[in-house]
């Protein structure tokens, strides 16, 4: 029995503990929600101010009211004679004319601050407008005061109170009513039009910046992804000798691509002369990368003197072809140029094409300095490859050790360099030759505490580097994205372009990458099996399994760019948010209204086209 009631005691203090932890949680979450109204300063006496009512109540109404269809207007303007203040003898009022619009002020005379009843007869029905007090005695001034609005019945007939200003005066002075009504048939708004300009463009924004952002989120999702970069690994004389070879690389081909477009501005912009040269080029780099490439296994056994010829044509090859890319991008300016002027309402096709051709111009000596580099990180990383296979351990570290130092060394050497160029510290010996040599001696370390031939994760470094960009990027709002890239490109759509196009990617990116991650590993294991290697892994066994989940992330994104760029477009990134700011700055709400309605209308109809697509194609 004692061992009986003592257990019986347990869940009784179970209870009470449990209990007591509940009511402390309570009160703790009561405390930091009690703090939480002091910090945002919850206070409803405010709303119950009778202003702040008024001021709800007139805008609520404007909002209800979008201004997207209008009538012709007929106005009537009626003055009816009142004095301020009474005089001592009897007044003499002409009387109105009963058979035409007519006010009457009784009384029609008061003191300042008097409340008048003011009566409108004979006026159009349903109609409305504003009824102000003209001060002085003549009535056709355009002078008004008050901010009183009428509104008829379907007699024409309508009754206010009016409060008489402090306007004292001798004379007669007046009371106006101007009412206006609809004629003719209804008709879209000036604010119609400019939202309807402003909608579509806010569409081609967010649809430029998805295309581009998910052209360039595709590659970088394959680096982030944690599955596919974990296996690579490669020892650290193919490591080393490859991030060697891209800097180099990508410096003399950028010089190299820099010297290309200055021979080809010296050709001149003459449409059949580019042309010829496009045509040229193209021919030229067909037979080169024809004789250069052997066509069976067997052919690649050739001498070293056949492969120097090879090697000398696709030299020939490249340079022609960057030289057609310059080429083509003048062509295309100068077609540009001459279809636009003609086309008429289809010259944005010729400014499609300029603005094309231009971007080719502009980014073909980037394109091809990454080409040079990737070329010659590739070239050195198979002589590392091979070095790592066939020399013996005491040469091969004394090789990693010597190409370790330069490579670390040069890369921290770059970093430094873009510090220098970000913050304007104007000590080299900081900014370049401490990096440089802490890095020399972080690979030299590397080199001596490696074996030689252990195989390093190289993947999982450019993994890390590849998602910490990808975050530190993905925390910036695509709000302050925006506001740099106004101060870049000006103000005006482009810069949405460009701000929700980089927010695209990094998001994108990592939406990419998780899906990449989560894919069966069955298939992935199966292509290697058969010794693929990682492009082909990727093709056959990645890219399968996430074609739909990429559609899918691809059209949502398309949704989030048409909501995001009506944010942007309060700091000058285009759309239709640039109109809406300016229509809430000047408290035009029936404007803001009738954007916020298209935005509502945009949303929906994407909401509902993306659903349909996925149903169709995932």
């Amino acid at each position: 029995m004692a061992d009986n009631f003592k257990n019986s005691k347990k869940p009784i203090k179970a209870s009470i503990w449990k209990s007591v932890k509940v009511g402390l949680i309570a009160f703790a979450s009561m405390v930091i929600i009690a703090y939480g109204f002091e910090i945002t300063q919850v206070d409803l006496e405010e709303l119950r101010s009778e202003k702040r009512q008024e001021s709800l109540v007139r805008v609520t109404r404007a909002l209800a009211k979008p201004d997207l269809i209008e009538y012709d207007k007929e106005e009537i303007i009626f003055n009816a004679p009142v004095m301020i203040p009474c005089p001592a003898t009897s007044m003499d009022l002409p009387e109105p004319n009963l058979n035409q619009p007519y006010l009457l002020v009784e009384p029609a005379c008061g003191a300042p601050g008097d409340v008048v009843a003011v009566k409108g007869y004979n006026f159009a029905p349903n109609s409305e407008g504003p009824l102000r007090f003209v001060p002085g005695s003549d009535p056709s001034n355009v002078v008004t005061l008050g901010r009183d609005v009428v509104e008829t019945d379907a007699n024409g007939h309508f009754e206010a109170e009016f409060t008489l200003p402090k306007r004292e005066g001798e004379g007669v002075q007046f009371i106006r009513a101007s009412l206006q009504r609809n004629v003719g048939s209804p008709h879209l708004t000036r604010t119609a039009y400019d939202t309807w300009d402003k909608i579509v463009e806010t569409v081609f924004l967010a649809l430029l910046a998805t295309i581009f952002g998910t052209a360039l989120a595709i590659p970088l999702s394959f680096l982030a992804a944690r599955n596919l970069m974990k296996p690579v690994k490669s020892p650290l004389t193919k490591a080393a000798m490859s991030l060697l070879g891209w800097p180099i690389g990508a410096v003399i081909g950028y010089l190299i691509l820099v010297r290309i477009g200055q021979l080809s501005d010296l050709i001149g912009t003459n449409l059949w002369i580019n042309l010829l040269t496009v045509a040229v080029s193209g021919g030229l780099v067909t037979l080169g990368l024809r004789y250069a490439v052997p066509e069976s296994e067997e052919e690649e056994k050739v001498s070293f003197g056949t492969r120097a010829k090879r090697i000398s044509l696709v030299i020939g090859a490249v340079f022609f072809l960057f030289l057609g890319i310059f080429q083509l991008s003048t062509l295309m300016r100068t077609l540009g140029m001459t279809l636009e002027g003609s086309l008429g309402k289809f010259g944005f096709i010729g400014y499609f094409l300029f603005q094309a051709g231009d971007i080719f111009g502009l980014s073909a000596p980037f394109v091809g300095a990454l080409t040079a580099g990737a070329t010659l990180g590739s070239m050195l990383g198979k002589v590392g490859q091979k070095f790592s296979e066939t020399l013996p351990s005491s040469t091969l570290r004394i090789i990693n050790a010597f190409v370790a130092t330069l490579a670390v060394g040069i890369t921290f050497m770059l970093i430094g360099f873009l510090i220098e160029w970000l913050y304007e510290i104007g000590n080299p010996v900081y900014t370049l030759w401490y990096p440089l040599g802490i890095g020399g001696a972080l690979g030299l370390a590397m080199a001596l505490l490696t074996k030689p031939n252990e195989a390093l994760p190289v993947g999982m470094v450019i993994y890390t580097i590849t998602r910490t960009m990808l975050n530190a990027l993905r925390s910036v709002e695509a709000l302050v994205m925006a506001i740099v890239f106004v101060i870049a490109v000006g103000i005006g759509p482009f810069a949405g372009v460009l701000a929700l196009g980089l927010h695209t990617i990094v998001s994108l990116a990592k939406l990419y990458s998780e899906q990449v991650e989560s894919i069966l590993p069955g298939p992935l294991e199966a292509v290697e099996a058969t010794g693929a290697n990682r492009l082909q892994t990727i093709v056959y066994a990645v890219i399968p399994q996430i074609v739909p989940p990429y559609i899918s992330y691809t059209m949502y994104r398309w949704d989030i760019n048409v909501r995001m760029s009506t944010i942007i477009g309060f700091v000058g990134g285009g759309g239709i948010g640039f109109l809406l700011q300016q229509n809430i700055n000047l408290l035009n709400y029936r404007g803001a209204s009738a954007q916020m309605l298209a935005i509502a209308v945009v949303v929906a109809s994407m909401d509902y086209i993306s659903s349909v697509l996925r149903e169709k194609t995932i």
